[in-house]
This record gives structure tokens, sequence and C-alpha cells, in this order.
């Protein structure tokens, strides 16, 4: 049967759609913390929620035990902390990210100067393909608690990264989409990604090396308890007891939650800058707006915990 204009203004076909405008509850601390004030170096908000400048800290220096209690509070508080004009090597970088536990090692990236040391080299030969939303090595039983990302050459324009709180993305979720997800687990497989630029052998024998991870779609976050969306669209391919129909339909929602500006924080890189970030409350989205134009970054992530 046609649609004939005098149906559509007979509203008889107004479509129903997921979204809703108006404030939204952003909340940066769990209940009950206080705010408290930083005295070992300043700090400079770049929203209400997520993301901060911290200024008058050299990461090439050692960080003694109160200046990493204050960095760690920042850490938790803000989600991801930036700093500027940073010229340390790849050794100190990892000094710096040893403070926060063991180290990971990535199974599939190319590797810098350490076998802990993560190299993203991007130019008219490489393009960046790190622009899905995503939480970091999800596939893991043991996921990341946080990566130091140091930029050491930047384009003239572009090439900036985005976090995502998904805390906040949780706490506004609908009542009922809350009721709906509570108890639920979620598979997470690196095979999607990564998978696909193996040939049959190999992509066989690392599936064996590291299984099929099942995680809560809604984490609780261990050091303040904040309960948070861990779904990601890179790696989380269904949820369990759903049919694959239901399951993708949900998780396309639950996706869109990490595009909602309000939980944003968006950051231009410049040459020497440094991020650091809590890889169990966030998502981050790495634009690739450069090519052809070089973009030389390393990574260093921590070892994180089973999520629950």
């Amino acid at each position: 049967m046609s649609v004939t204009t005098t149906d559509y203004l007979s509203r008889d076909y107004l479509p129903t759609r997921e979204f809703r405008a108006g404030a939204r509850h952003l909340q940066r601390l769990p209940e009950g913390a206080e705010e408290q004030p930083y005295t070992l170096f300043a700090l400079k908000p770049l929203g209400p929620i997520i993301g901060a400048e911290i200024e008058g800290v050299d990461l090439g220096q050692p960080v003694g035990p109160e200046l990493k209690a204050e960095l760690h509070r920042a850490f938790l508080e803000w989600k991801v902390l930036f700093f500027r004009n940073q010229t340390i090597d790849s050794s100190q970088q990892l000094a710096f990210a040893k403070l926060w536990g063991e180290l990971e090692k990535h199974p599939f990236l190319p590797r810098g100067s350490a076998e802990e040391v993560t190299r993203f080299e991007k130019g008219a030969d490489m393009t960046g393909n790190e622009n899905v939303w995503h939480t970091d090595v999800t596939w893991r039983l043991d996921p990341a608690l946080g990566s130091v990302l140091r930029l050491s050459e930047v384009p003239p324009h572009g090439g900036d990264t985005l976090w995502a709180d998904m805390g906040a993305a949780y706490d506004n979720l609908p009542e009922d989409v809350k009721r709906r997800i509570d108890g639920l687990t979620a598979i997470h497989d690196f095979t999607p990604s990564f998978g696909r630029r193996m040939t049959p052998d190999i992509l066989a024998a690392k599936q064996e090396e590291f299984p099929a991870a099942e995680h809560p779609v809604v984490r609780t976050h261990p050091e303040t308890g904040r309960k948070t969306l861990f779904v990601n669209a890179a790696f989380t391919v269904r949820i369990v007891g759903l049919e694959p129909e239901e399951s993708e339909r949900l998780l396309n929602y639950l996706f869109r939650q990490a595009q909602t500006p309000e939980y944003q924080v968006r950051f231009h890189w410049e040459a020497n800058s440094v991020a650091f970030w809590d890889n169990r409350a966030t998502q981050h989205y790495a634009a690739s707006d450069y090519f052809p134009h070089r973009r030389v970054a390393e990574r260093i992530s921590i070892a994180g915990d089973r999520p629950y």
C-alpha cells in the first residue's frame, strides 16, 4: 500500500524514536564522596564530569607517594588526566605507568622500544583505524585498569581523541532499561576487529590463546563503587541469554550512549602531550581526520582485574 501526503498529514505515520532532550544527570563523584582540593598541582577541568589538565607536574621526575596519591584521586574523579609539555621518553613513560601496577603486553599491535610499549605510527602509508568507540582489551578476562598515551608527533590539524564517561551513560539510562540489563552478561571477543587481518591458522591459534570473555553489561567500578555501562562496539559481540536479533538491538542502543556529547571530553593533542585514563570507567575514540599527515603515539597499559 502506498503512503500519500494525506496519510502523513493525518499523523498516522509518526515514528517512535529512542531519544530525549533536556538536562542530563551529570555526576562526577560517587555518592557520598566529598570534593577535596589538590595541593601538589593545579587541576584545570575540561568539562563538568570528565577530563582535566594537570599543571605543575613533570613526568620526567620521580613521583613520590604523596604526589602519586593526589594524582590517583584526580584519576578516579576525572577519569582521564592530561599533561602537556612532557619531554619524556618511553622509559620515563614506563616508570610512570608502573606506579599503578603490572603492565600489559598487547599481543596484536606493533611494539615500541619495550614489550609493554605499543606504538601507533600513522601517516601516508597507514591510516588511523581507532575511530570507533571502545574500551581497550575487554576481550581479556581481566581488561586493562588504564593506559598512558604519549604523542611525540602530531598532525597540523585533526587527530583529536575523545573520551566518554560510562558512569554518566549508565546514570542516564531510562529506569526500564536499567532493570532490563541488570544482571545480564555479554561476550567480548577480539575476532571482529583484530581477527580480520589474520590467516585462518593464526586466528585459530589466537582464539585458543585468548578465549572469548564474559563480562557484566553493567560493571561496578572496583574503587569508586559506581556502576558503569561496560559494552563497546569494537569487542562486545552478543548478550548472553538473548536471541541474536534481540541482543543486537539492545547492544546497538547501549553502544550509542557513548556518543552523547554531555558525557564526553575532546582533547586536542600537542607534541609531548600525555593522557592517562581509567579504562574501567570510560570509552574512547581517536578521530581519523588527519590523513596523510603523521601522527605518532606510544601507549602503555596497566593490567586490571576481573569485572563484576
